[in-house]
């Protein structure tokens, strides 16, 4: 018996825009599409945007899970994320680069403890997937 995990989601189109889509996953429902300025009507956020959402949130939950683990005074965590695409010279294709400020609030946590705990913010397993290699097989379905 395997323990792998599997995850499954169900993307459809709306109809209310050129690219908007309705995204069902572990029971709940988004909403997805591109903005205006890309032939959408901006009536959710576009997959880039999840993506980041989807790293801060990871972020966020393995820093509080981390910090409750040592029973530690963390009271809140907020993380702050950019990404864009940037072109290097004498290279093919362009370079993601996703930035994260982590905003570790608890007045009697030690210098030692945000420190660690920002050396777990790095190991969030959406981070460690966007790091890693992937594989991702696509079919049509009949």
């Amino acid at each position: 018996m395997s323990d792998e995990k599997i995850l499954r989601a169900f993307v459809h189109e709306t109809g209310k825009s050129a690219f908007a889509v309705e995204i069902e996953v572990s029971g709940h429902v988004l909403v997805g599409d591109e903005p205006v300025d890309a032939g959408g009507g901006d009536t959710g956020p576009a997959p880039h945007d999840l993506l980041l959402a989807a790293l801060g949130e990871c972020t966020a939950m393995t820093v509080r899970w981390y910090a409750l683990r040592q029973k530690w005074p963390l009271e809140n965590v907020e993380v702050r994320l950019t990404h864009r695409q940037t072109q290097t010279a004498g290279t093919p294709g362009k370079t993601d680069v996703f930035t994260k400020e982590i905003r570790l609030i608890g007045e009697t946590l030690s210098e030692e403890q945000r420190q660690r705990l920002r050396q777990v913010a790095e190991r969030c397993p959406v981070q460690r997937t966007l790091e890693g290699s992937p594989a991702i097989t696509t079919t049509l379905a009949a």
